[in-house]
């Protein structure tokens, strides 16, 4: 085989590659183009079956994806409050939380009433031990409705803890860190909406994602 031959060999490879690969990327844009709407509606209605779960039946009648307002926190991070209505009457606020448990980051729903009384918590995300720290899942057991009720004022601020730190709530045999992760996300959730109560709701609803503001 000359060296002219060999360059035309090695040149219809080149090209052929670059034709598969251009051929792959076109088909993943094509997936990815008819798929697109279908993901964000299922994942609305994920985020709206979460949502529902820590409000109680027939407290809002709104869109709660659609009555956001967006705030910092002190250390620069955003927080996107889901905000409930019955009729025109702000009722309350769901929002995310989250504290470092044993293996990673736990991050549950927080549901407050105007007062800032808890209507329910729930664990979304965890990378916690089976058969120990995910107990905090409403799946796995009734320790997280511990929390219904309560309020930076009831129990006190200082016995918002788990049991072995002087606070109220029960923690799980050999997995304190998990719970006491949850409790101090939940303590941290009600400062911030005590912090950000007028905030939240005299500010105008955000836009949604790609979307444009009013006005």
């Amino acid at each position: 085989m000359n060296l002219d031959k060999l360059r035309e060999k090695l040149a219809y490879h080149g090209v052929l590659l670059g034709l598969v690969g251009l051929g792959a990327s076109g088909a993943l844009a094509t997936a990815d183009y008819f798929t697109h709407h279908d993901i964000e509606a299922a994942e609305a209605r994920d985020l709206q079956a979460s949502l529902k779960q820590v409000l109680p039946d027939g407290f809002a009648d709104n869109d709660l994806l659609k009555d956001t307002v967006s705030l910092k926190k002190a250390d620069g991070s955003e927080v996107k409050v889901y905000r409930a209505r019955l009729g025109a009457e702000p009722k309350g606020a769901v929002f995310q939380v989250a504290s470092r448990g044993y293996a990673g980051d736990v991050v549950a729903l927080l549901g407050v009433d105007r007062q800032g009384a808890i209507l329910g918590v729930r664990v979304i995300k965890h990378m916690e031990t089976p058969g120990l720290g995910d107990k905090i899942e409403i799946a796995k057991g009734k320790w997280i409705l511990g929390f219904d009720g309560k309020s930076l004022g009831n129990p006190s601020v200082e016995r918002f803890a788990v049991k072995k730190d002087g606070g109220i709530f029960d923690q799980f045999a050999g997995a304190t860190i998990t719970p006491r992760a949850v409790v101090k996300a939940v303590r941290e959730g009600l400062e911030f909406y005590r912090d950000h109560q007028q905030e939240i709701y005299a500010a105008t609803p955000s836009p949604p994602e790609g979307g444009r503001g009013p006005g």
